[in-house]
C-alpha cells in the first residue's frame, strides 16, 4: 500500500511553515497538515491568491491558518518575513521550503541574482537560517526542502553561477534543484556538528501536477514544449500525490536527518514515498561545502546592504 496522509501522525500543537502554500504542492501539504491539528503559518508571494487558499481551507473546516506575505525574490521580504515569525511565534516545528519558479526567461532578483537561483536557493536559505534558533530545542524540529527530479540533470557552473555569460532557463531550473539538495544534507551535516536539534531532510514530488508546468510552457511560447507538456500529461500524478514525500520527510517517525524522499513508483516519477539516492554532486562534501560559503556570502553581502 505504501505511506498515505493516513499516517501522518497527529500534529496537534506543533506550528509549520509551508513557503508556496497558496497552490500545488504547498497548498496540499498545508491541507494535510492542518487536518492533522497543525497551526500553519502560509508564506505566500500573492496576497489574492493566498486569501483564496486560506477560504478554500477554512471550508474543510479547519483553524489555525495565518498569512505571511514572503516574497523569495527579494531578500528584503525575507527578512520582514522572518521578523514577523519571530515576533509572533516562540517556536516552530516544521520549516518546508516549498516554494518554487520553473525555467522562466532570464530575470534578476531584488538582490540582483538569477531568478530561479535565488527564488529556489537563496531565498530558502537565508529563510532558514534566521528562523533555526526558533526551532531549536522544540521537539523534533524538521527542516524540508523540496527539490526536483532535475537534480539529477543538473551541474553547478561554478564559473557562471547566475547565468550572466551563456543562459538556458532549462539548465538554470537544474541546478537551482541541486543546490536545493545540496544545501539540504550540508544544513543537516552542520547540525549534527553542532548537536542541534532540528534535522535537515529533502524530498521531490516525482511528476506533479501543478501550476509550474502550464506557467513554464507560457512562458516559453514553444509550441515544442507545449507539445511535449501535452504528451507527458497522462503520466502526471496528482499534487496531493506529489506532496506526499515532503509530508513524509516533515512527519514520518522513521524519517532521519539528512534523507531525501521521492515517489517509489518508476523512476520514481510518481507512487508512494521511498527513500531515494541524491544527485552525485550533493554526495560530495567539498561541492556542498563550497556552495554553501558561495550562498553565505551571497546573502550577508546583500543583507548588509539592507
Amino acid at each position: 500500500m505504501g505511506w498515505t496522509l493516513k499516517d501522518i501522525p497527529d500534529q496537534t500543537g506543533r506550528v509549520a511553515l509551508v513557503t508556496g502554500a497558496n497552490s500545488g504542492l504547498g497548498l496540499e501539504t498545508s491541507r494535510a497538515l492542518l487536518q492533522k491539528g497543525a497551526t500553519v503559518l502560509m508564506a505566500c508571494r500573492s496576497k489574492r491568491k493566498s486569501e483564496a487558499a486560506r477560504r478554500e481551507l477554512l471550508d474543510l473546516g479547519t483553524t489555525g491558518i495565518d498569512l505571511l506575505d514572503l516574497d523569495l525574490s527579494d531578500l528584503n521580504s525575507v527578512e520582514r518575513c522572518a521578523g514577523v515569525i519571530l515576533e509572533r511565534y516562540k517556536g516552530l516545528d516544521l520549516l518546508i521550503n516549498n516554494a518554487g519558479l520553473m525555467a522562466p526567461p532570464r530575470r534578476l532578483s531584488s538582490q540582483g541574482f538569477e531568478m530561479q537561483f535565488a527564488v529556489n536557493h537563496l531565498g530558502h536559505m537565508a529563510l532558514t537560517q534566521r528562523l533555526l534558533p526558533l526551532m531549536e530545542g522544540r521537539h523534533d524540529a524538521r527542516v524540508v526542502t523540496v527539490t526536483s527530479g532535475a537534480q539529477y540533470f543538473g551541474q553547478m557552473n561554478w564559473l557562471d553561477l547566475q547565468g550572466e555569460k551563456r543562459y538556458d532557463r532549462w539548465s538554470a531550473y537544474s541546478q537551482s534543484k541541486l543546490a536545493n539538495v545540496m544545501f539540504a544534507i550540508e544544513l543537516n551535516e552542520k547540525l549534527h556538528n553542532q548537536q542541534s536539534t532540528v534535522i535537515s531532510l529533502a524530498a521531490h514530488p516525482g511528476l506533479a501536477r501543478t501550476n509550474l508546468q502550464p506557467v513554464s510552457v507560457a512562458a516559453s511560447g514553444a509550441w515544442q514544449e507545449s507539445l511535449a507538456y501535452r504528451l507527458m500529461d497522462p503520466l502526471f500524478q496528482s499534487a496531493a500525490m506529489g506532496a506526499l514525500p515532503q509530508l513524509h520527510a516533515a512527519t514520518a517517525s522513521s524519517a532521519k536527518g539528512g534523507e531525501h524522499f521521492g515517489p517509489g513508483g518508476l523512476a520514481s516519477m510518481r507512487g508512494t514515498p521511498k527513500r531515494q539516492p541524491v544527485a552525485r554532486a550533493a554526495r560530495d562534501a567539498q561541492q556542498r561545502e563550497r556552495l554553501w560559503a558561495i550562498s553565505e556570502e551571497m546573502i550577508q553581502t546583500s543583507m548588509a546592504k539592507i
